[in-house]
């Protein structure tokens, strides 16, 4: 029995989560929840938007699944943890907890609207460093400078990561992404260092793209790519550019993974404007619950629930607006467990 934190989060999240459950429990998995509160309402509730009891929990099972959460603006409710600041709870989850990869799928679904086909990429994002680890100060008072720190250590991290990961998926080509034209030391190091990963998993064809070429290339041929490892701010660009190949945000899945421990999140936001109308789309988040079995080895669960999935998608009467149906949110749920109990 596998104990997972769950974080419902604001707007939409509570849903979305509550969806997830129910779609989880329909497909036989052996997990408990342990649920945790964090974002604008948590902030509003008790005074901080991350609370000490989120570390706790995940302390003890090692394990979360993440609704879409508001940061506050302003100072209202600093995001603070053990006298740190941080821009938002969702990098303050992956700082703290030390996740140092964040992984994102993007693949076409039947009956997703997409101007591609043959999409099926696989993302590795270093997520620790790199320019957007949001090393900033201001110079003087018309001068802001970043600072872009790229170490061989987080970079062979990632990079043997991202190979493991591949060899337990089946995949077979990585092409690894930069700019070292130009930040010939920065990228050039994530670069270098890729490549000498790489001659330990000989099994797998390894390129490489400048980061501008990619973009070109994603949009017009994407189905030529098959996993892509890149440094945290390219990474972050580029996986939700991906995500527009196949239908949006909406239906992309994410993981950001440690040594100890992984969280597991749909990647859009709370969209607070549409909470609580029973509108919103599940499919992001149930993916993610998907990805999350699949980590703990469950992948019967995992498959079953990607199956029901796909074919609710496919018979396209009972999905949410965003995918092309009238259904609610709890109409499409109740159309996947129904799936669930016929397989």
């Amino acid at each position: 029995m596998h104990q997972i934190t769950l974080i419902p989060g604001d707007g939409i999240g509570p849903e979305v989560t509550r969806s997830t459950r129910e779609v989880v429990t329909a497909a036989g998995a052996n997990v408990t929840w342990e649920t945790v509160g964090a974002g604008l309402r948590t902030g509003q509730e008790c005074g901080t938007p991350l609370p000490a009891s989120v570390f706790e929990s995940i302390a003890r099972t090692r394990l979360a699944l993440k609704g879409p959460v508001q940061t506050p603006f302003g100072d209202a409710y600093p995001v603070v943890v053990e006298g740190r600041t941080h821009p938002s709870v969702t990098i303050a989850l992956r700082k703290e907890l030390k996740l140092f990869v964040n992984v994102r799928p993007a693949r076409n679904y039947p009956g997703v609207k997409s101007r591609f086909d043959n999409v099926d990429l696989l993302i590795f994002r270093e997520n620790s460093e790199d320019l957007y680890a949001g090393r900033e100060r201001m110079v003087d008072a018309d001068t802001a400078e970043a600072i872009k720190i790229i170490t061989r250590q987080g970079s062979e991290r990632v990079a043997r990561f991202a190979f493991d990961y591949m060899r337990k998926v089946g995949r077979r080509k990585l092409s690894v992404i930069h700019k070292s034209n130009v930040m010939k030391l920065t990228d050039g190091l994530f670069l270098r260092t890729a490549q000498q990963v790489a001659r330990d998993y000989p099994e797998f064809e390894v390129n490489e793209r400048v980061i501008d070429a990619l973009c070109m290339e994603l949009v017009v041929r994407p189905e030529e790519f098959d996993s892509l490892l890149l440094p945290n701010l390219y990474g972050d660009i580029v996986s939700d550019l991906a995500a527009g190949l196949v239908g949006g945000l909406g239906v992309a899945p994410g993981a950001n993974i440690g040594a100890d421990c992984a969280m597991f999140e749909a990647v859009h936001g709370a969209a607070p404007d549409i909470g609580g109308r029973d509108i919103a789309n599940p499919m992001a988040m149930i993916l993610s619950a998907v990805m999350l079995l699949r980590y703990i080895g469950d992948a019967q669960a995992a498959d079953r629930i990607e199956h029901a999935l796909t074919a609710v998608l496919h018979e396209q009467k009972h999905v949410t607006r965003d995918l092309g149906g009238n259904a609610g949110t709890r109409e499409m749920t109740a159309a996947i467990v129904g799936k669930l109990s016929k397989a």
